[in-house]
């Protein structure tokens, strides 16, 4: 009896998925929920695992775009042992040939073979000398297989033809530097993102503006507490959950930031589900930290951690990725200096940090130099006004410059 492995339900939007990759081979024995195949949707991988115990037949190839309910593969029940018993007697007979093979080399040696093949007799020699001609080159026509006179004059004669064979290779032309290129098919994923980002660019009436942090007294605050911090809670203290806490203050004020458009009406959240744009091996991703408003800094530096470890070893849920009210998105860490980052639909605004550079700026009167960070805000005009957008930016930066009023929510 043999059952029919198909492609699960992975999600409400998902239609198909991809096989990305088959874990068991065709004809392999499997065991009862033991991985045999990873699917890739738009969103992440999944594990199909097998339904019952049996020989695996495939279906699909790898590379192939299956629908939701497609056949994957086959179980067969029963169908590994015969082949398992087969094994040594496929062994043994092939030990048999060898034997044989063997046992008969010798003999064809000695039939085959003498102390005179390949050998030039003294004319045949220095013939072969005077002209250059390797005697290995030359196939013997006397007893024995040795070469004679006439063997050598022959050499004499063809080797000047083999001249022009090797003529065509050096007359070939020779191009400076390689003009390839290879084709790949697209991911779902990156599919799926480029689909989206299109999308956005061409519904919403996206703007950005701009404005700059400085960082000296969260700077400060990490250099005086890390370690404080990191033995009490067990993670770093780093930037994404000042950002993240500075962010959940700012809605408070200018809750248009958080809400989202839905047909003619306006959605408003009383909650911050903040998505953190990941960079994973298969394209960006964005995770969610739910109820961000209501965690502390440890506990957001926790779920980062872990979602982007998730991410990188694509391991992350569709749960793990659908929702969130606000993206924030680090540009920075790979030395972007500044940029309009996209919004990440159907949400309404995202934030963009970018690197830490030391510059020169005024502070009461005089020229210092402090870490400074260019901040973007890319929103959706339909729903954010230019004063909210830019008060919302401005209160951002006031938290971050003074975090003590960011720790009080003041």
């Amino acid at each position: 009896m043999s059952i029919e492995i198909k492609v699960p339900p992975v999600g409400e939007s998902i239609t198909e998925v991809v096989l990305s990759r088959w874990v068991k081979n065709d004809g392999e024995a499997v065991e009862m929920d033991e991985v045999i195949a990873e699917l890739e949707s738009d969103k992440a991988t999944f594990e199909l695992t097998a339904e019952q115990a049996g020989t695996l037949k495939t279906v699909a190839s790898e590379g192939d775009t299956l629908a939701i309910g497609a056949v994957v593969c086959k179980i067969e029940d029963g169908g590994a042992a015969p082949k398992a018993a087969e094994a040594p007697a496929a062994a043994k007979e092939e030990k048999a040939v060898v034997a044989e093979e063997k046992a008969a080399a010798p003999v064809a040696e000695k039939s085959g073979s003498s102390y005179a093949t390949g050998t030039p007799s003294p004319s045949a020699g220095k013939i072969l000398a005077e002209k250059g001609v390797d005697a290995g080159s030359v196939q013997g026509t006397g007893v024995d297989g040795r070469i004679t006179k006439e063997d050598a004059l022959k050499a004499e004669k063809s080797q000047p033809k083999a001249a022009p064979a090797a003529a065509p290779a050096a007359a070939a032309p020779v191009v400076a530097g390689e003009r390839n290129e290879r084709r790949q098919k697209m991911s779902p994923l990156r599919k799926t993102v480029a689909k989206r980002l299109v999308s956005v660019k061409n519904e919403t009436a996206m703007l950005t503006t701009f404005n700059e942090v400085n960082m000296k007294p969260i700077m400060d605050l990490r250099s005086k507490y890390k370690d404080q911090f990191k033995e009490k809670h067990g993670v770093g203290l780093g930037f994404m959950s000042f950002f993240s806490k500075a962010v959940c203050e700012a809605m408070k004020d200018f809750p248009a930031v958080n809400a989202r458009i839905d047909g003619d009406e306006l959605v408003y959240n009383d909650f911050v589900d903040i998505s953190i744009a990941v960079s994973a091996p298969k394209g960006l991703v964005v995770p969610i930290i739910r109820n961000a408003e209501s965690l502390s800094l440890a506990q957001i530096e926790k779920s980062v951690i872990e979602l982007a470890t998730k991410a990188r070893d694509s391991k992350l849920t569709i749960e793990e990725m659908t929702g969130g009210t606000f993206t924030i998105t680090n540009g920075g860490v790979f030395g972007s200096m500044m940029s309009t980052p996209i919004i990440n639909a159907p949400q309404s605004a995202i934030l963009g940090m970018h690197n830490i550079i030391e510059r020169p700026i005024a502070e009461k009167g005089e020229v210092v130099i402090r870490p400074m960070m260019y901040l973007a805000l890319s929103y959706d005009h339909r729903i954010i006004d230019g004063r909210e957008s830019v008060g919302f930016l401005v209160r951002v930066k006031q938290l971050l410059e003074d975090p003590a009023r960011l720790l009080l929510g003041v």
